[in-house]
């Protein structure tokens, strides 16, 4: 692995730790990710942006890492005063970003996800023509994740009636272009084996004691132990007839063993994703990338 490749590492293992610390949003990384790269795509962007979008979708929570776990874990809605210190996440994340030779590659989609094409979106209230398309196209996939993932205080809303909600605030809430991009590919049935996925092919588990996620991974095995973030209740994998199934028992897990465990291999995924070759060239994105990175 070369020093490019050491350093995106490091940004995917930031993101990760972020995630690991909020035991209800198991995989929100992952699919606002690849929805962006799909978004970018349908939008006949280069390659090389849509790799970057892609690397942005990945990051662009990481400032969340700031917030208190009180407020990051709490089970029911947010107050307002909470809710301000959630919005702080942004420029957070861009001060961490602040002196990491990758930071150009992520910091428009961390600082900008929240901003809005009607000026009123958070942290600074940009208009349309200031906000990149990286934070353009993330913050609709962001959007969307979080109205179709379940909380603790309300289920998450049927695809349907969260594209609906798009539709309806394009041009306010959303970019029109890239929300219109978005609609069309969950029109064509494309966003389908993302939703409620923490990785290609391994749909979401629930912990039967509380509810919030319990990672799984396609490396774990019929016999593995998993583990709540929350309550620590231990579960056994049991797959049957190529289907998962978890089963408690009875037992809650140790402190080694709720040690939160960085996902190696997807980010080698991601990683080896952005080495996709361009169209009619043998240079991949992340050649380019090496080239800025070492000039």
């Amino acid at each position: 692995m070369d020093a490019f490749d050491s350093l995106l590492k490091t940004l995917f293992a930031m993101a990760w730790m972020v995630e690991a610390r909020d035991p209800y949003t198991g995989g929100h990384l992952w699919r606002v990710s690849q929805f962006a790269r799909r978004t970018a795509e349908a939008a006949g962007l280069p390659p090389v942006d849509v790799m970057r979008i892609m690397l942005g979708g990945f990051l662009h929570d990481l400032g969340k890492i700031g917030v208190p776990d009180a407020i990051l874990r709490k089970p029911d809605k947010l107050t307002d005063e909470e809710y301000a210190i959630i919005k702080t996440h942004p420029e957070v994340g861009q001060r961490i970003l602040a002196n990491h030779p990758l930071r150009h590659l992520v910091e428009a989609a961390v600082r900008m996800h929240h901003e809005r094409p009607d000026g009123r979106g958070y942290p600074a209230g940009l208009p349309l023509d200031s906000i990149p398309v990286d934070a353009r196209i993330v913050g609709i996939c962001d959007a969307f994740d979080a109205m179709t993932s379940s909380r603790p205080y309300r289920q998450g809303m049927p695809i349907d009636k969260a594209l609906a909600i798009i539709s309806d605030n394009l041009g306010s809430q959303f970019d029109r272009q890239h929300g219109e991009h978005f609609l069309r590919l969950a029109q064509l049935n494309q966003l389908a084996d993302i939703v409620g996925h923490s990785e290609p092919g391994i749909p979401l588990e629930h912990c039967p004691a509380c509810g919030p996620i319990i990672l799984r991974t396609r490396h774990h095995h019929a016999g593995d132990h998993l583990y709540c973030p929350n309550c620590t209740s231990e579960v056994v994998l049991h797959l049957e007839h190529g289907r998962a199934r978890i089963e408690p028992t009875g037992r809650k897990g140790t402190p080694d063993q709720l040690i939160p465990a960085l996902n190696i291999e997807l980010c080698d995924t991601l990683i080896r994703e952005a080495e996709i070759t361009l169209p009619g060239s043998r240079q991949p994105p992340a050649s380019w990338w090496r080239r800025w990175f070492n000039a």
